[in-house]
């Protein structure tokens, strides 16, 4: 006699599911199914935080302000600075949504902007100009030279935490909502790069005689390629989501 007759038919079905290996074959196949969106959240949000937060350039500023610094002093700064971005870039993460919707912003307005100035900042990295959206301006560079400590200003921000990485933050995380798997992977991408900019400024001046300007200027034109195609990725969805034609 089963066991489960005399019990409700919801839970002999259930127990039946167990018994047969069913219900472990289903929480496998929703799994299965769930893997490679959170591939696919966590290669977009590597590719655009790698594209704005841009760990190739940040070698050459970082080497050129940190000449006179002996190992010691350059790990330090390079550890304040990135701790001190990684911050101001969570705190985005965390209460970009609120802020949006304090001042009325709504998502696909977001991806529309987000995705204008991602744009701009691909066309500067293609064409190697530099404009201060993920890095510093002349000026801001010359200032820093006077500075004893560039911690804070300008390696933090807005060398590290600049307008386009403070935008592709607020941007991923608010698609995926607040404290979701979704939000959860953006931010493991977020601190896996944080992480290869600190390793690149300890290693700023080997790769800067390996790489040199060329090299650094390679790679720095191939991702803005692919920033580039995110950025009208971006402004594709901003413009459906909007309905702005139909």
């Amino acid at each position: 006699m089963d066991k489960a007759a005399g019990l409700s038919p919801r839970f002999a079905a259930h127990s039946w599911k167990v018994r047969q290996g069913a219900l472990p074959l289903a929480k496998a196949a929703q799994l299965s199914h769930c893997q490679p969106m959170s591939v696919d959240t966590l290669l977009l949000a590597l590719t655009t935080f790698f594209a704005t937060i841009g760990p190739a350039d940040l070698v050459l500023v970082f080497a050129a302000l940190t000449e006179k610094q002996n190992s010691a002093e350059r790990r330090a700064t390079a550890l304040r600075g990135t701790l001190i971005a990684l911050g101001i870039l969570l705190f985005f993460a965390v209460f970009g949504e609120p802020l949006l919707r304090l001042f009325g912003i709504t998502l696909p307005a977001l991806r529309i902007a987000g995705g204008i100035l991602l744009l701009l900042i691909s066309i500067d990295m293609v064409f190697a100009r530099h404009l201060g959206g993920t890095g510093t301006t002349p000026e801001e560079e010359s200032e820093a030279r006077q500075r004893g400590d560039i911690s804070v200003f300008p390696l933090a921000t807005p060398l590290i935490a600049g307008p386009g990485a403070i935008s592709a933050v607020i941007l991923l995380t608010t698609a995926e909502g607040a404290f979701t798997a979704g939000w959860a992977v953006v931010v493991v991408a977020l601190i896996l790069i944080m992480a290869l900019c600190y390793v690149a400024m300890l290693t700023a001046i080997p790769l800067q005689r390996v790489l040199g300007i060329t090299g650094v200027a390679v790679v720095s034109r191939v991702v803005g390629v692919l920033l580039a195609a995110l950025a009208m990725q971006f402004l594709i969805d901003g413009i459906k989501a909007s309905g702005l034609f139909g």
